[in-house]
């Protein structure tokens, strides 16, 4: 078969590190091993049944038969802009300041074709979320890393970037809560941002995909609630963790006037929106009760106290998240985050994400998702536990 020379952009596409995770897991499961697999990120659990059927009764309207609106039906939009004031106190003009999306990763690499020329600069988190990456590498621009420390809390520290940096840098990626070190934002830091971003004239892209999923009572915040957010940027929410809907593709961008018309003009040329009866079924998830969010999120937190409890009890000391559905670990000494996970599938069957995946400062930690239920949550502590790879310390001290 005649092969054809690709476009240059797609050379400077990064690798997809977590390919060669799938293909170690499947060695193993084609043997019939059974595998528990943590490192991915796809909810487990089904959509909730209301959602369900609004798409089921939706789908029957010859309405939503034909073409979209290009830009999102406006019944989806002020949906939209009524949950942000629900949730969170924020005012969005549902016209000029709401992008939908098909689902969030594709708004976060759009963003760099509307703002990136070859060679700008842009600020990314590492570890992060390696979609950042693609869509700067499609638009021929340059990334600068900024490192998320543990003992920082994994936020930024952005008196630690050079002035020379932020001459050059456009485009500044974050996301709180945080995949993967499941860290969580403060009010403080969201203003900091919004004050580094007025001073040095940087468009904010806040990656909120886990904005639902906090902990020990802690709703987790949205950027757009701090003064002057709107100004400098624009948040990028996906239906796909809140409403266990990753495979329905939902997203939307949110915020600042002029960011939100240039990725719809994209999109123009790119799509015809979603399909009605989709939106029609978002809609519904997004103004009808909440109390599937809440059992969700409960259920998470259940799982992260079954899983922490059992991991510390086995002599691997680790911090229990704040936020989101993935667990940030610290691997033991003599290991870099490959060669731990590599021993994880091979000697206990337990796969996780090696989290040089997400950037240099991930290595030293794996990220666990809690995606599966608490026996097998507890399984994986047992599975560990037979490897001896951690000793529980002694619980009395000499006198």
């Amino acid at each position: 078969m005649k092969k054809f020379q690709q476009a240059d952009v797609l050379n400077f596409l990064p690798e997809q590190f977590f390919a060669k995770l799938v293909k170690k897991v499947n060695y193993f499961t084609e043997q019939g091993i059974d595998v528990i697999n943590l490192g991915q990120g796809n909810p487990d659990l089904p959509t909730p049944p209301h959602i369900v059927e609004s798409l089921q009764q939706a789908a029957a309207n010859p309405q939503f038969h034909k073409y979209s609106p290009f830009r999102g039906y406006d019944f989806l939009k002020q949906a939209i802009a009524n949950f942000y004031k629900r949730e969170y106190g924020v005012n969005l003009d549902p016209e000029k300041e709401v992008a939908v999306l098909f689902g969030g990763k594709v708004g976060l690499v759009e963003i760099s074709q509307c703002f990136l020329n070859p060679g700008d600069v842009a600020l990314v988190p590492d570890p992060g979320y390696p979609d950042y990456w693609s869509g700067i590498a499609m638009a021929q621009a340059q990334m600068v890393k900024m490192p998320l420390l543990a003992e920082n809390d994994f936020l930024p520290d952005y008196s630690k970037i050079a002035d020379e940096v932020y001459h050059q840098a456009k485009l500044m990626f974050l996301n709180y809560p945080n995949n993967p070190t499941a860290g969580v934002a403060t009010s403080e830091f969201f203003q900091q941002t919004v004050n580094q971003a007025e001073q040095h004239n940087l468009l904010v892209v806040h990656d909120f995909a886990y904005g639902a999923i906090g902990f020990d009572g802690q709703k987790p915040l949205s950027f757009l609630q701090t003064p002057g957010a709107k100004e400098v940027g624009v948040e990028i929410y996906t239906m796909s963790k809140t409403y266990n809907m990753a495979g329905w593709r939902v997203g939307f961008a949110l915020g600042n006037e002029s960011v939100i018309e240039k990725i719809n003009l994209l999109q123009d040329h790119f799509y015809v929106s979603l399909f009605g009866a989709v939106q029609r079924a978002a809609a519904t998830a997004l103004l009808s009760s909440q109390d599937c969010v809440k059992k969700l999120v409960a259920t998470y937190e259940q799982r992260r106290n079954v899983f922490i409890s059992g991991l510390n009890d086995i002599g691997w000391e680790v911090q229990a998240p704040k936020g989101s559905f993935f667990c940030w670990l610290p691997v033991p000494e003599g290991y870099t985050s490959e060669t731990f996970a590599d021993a994880l599938l091979e000697q206990a069957h337990v796969a996780v994400a090696p989290g040089i995946g997400f950037g240099k400062e991930g290595d030293g930690f794996v990220r666990v998702g809690l995606l599966t239920d608490e026996v097998r949550l507890l399984e994986t502590v047992e599975r560990i536990k037979r490897c001896h790879f951690f000793s529980k310390k002694k619980l009395t001290k000499e006198k």
